[in-house]
């Protein structure tokens, strides 16, 4: 009983670590969102290169740049979202959903698959690893699925 009253207390902790993380976010924080962060983490995302590091990182200043293409807030949604958590590393995984109007006044509205790895670093949890994507037609086009809805 103990460890699940654990596991579920260490569930609590990371879904926090998450509403934190998007609510920064929506409210376009980049130091809210850079703090969610282990120092060394690594990131597969949707924005170029194939993957960001400590070498290469997608950091604050890369952020406050991204925000800035957007006007207002950005709405954010993690769908089924689905955490499994151990004593000191744990991975979630959900659908996203990003809405928000580009400073060209261009409407973006996508669902993509999330995955989350978290460790547990001086008692705190923090990500990682992020890992973003969207499936692509296999039609030969190549082309990104960002239709596809849940």
């Amino acid at each position: 009983m103990i460890a699940t009253n654990t596991n579920t207390n260490e569930q609590a902790a990371i879904r926090s670590v998450i509403n934190t993380w998007a609510s920064a976010m929506r409210s376009k924080d980049a130091d809210g969102v850079v703090s969610q962060y282990a120092p060394d983490n690594v990131k597969f995302i949707l924005a170029p290169p194939l993957q960001y590091t400590k070498d290469h990182p997608f950091d604050k200043k890369s952020l406050q740049e991204w925000f800035s293409s957007f006007q207002g807030p950005i709405d954010y949604e993690n769908r089924g979202l689905d955490i499994t958590a151990g004593n000191d590393v744990a991975f979630c995984h959900s659908l996203s959903r990003m809405m928000a109007t580009t400073t060209k006044g261009e409407k973006v509205d996508l669902w993509f698959r999330a995955t989350l790895g978290f460790r547990k670093i001086a008692g705190q949890w923090k990500i990682a690893h992020e890992h973003s994507s969207v499936p692509f037609y296999m039609d030969g086009s190549f082309k990104a699925a960002v239709d596809l809805k849940p």
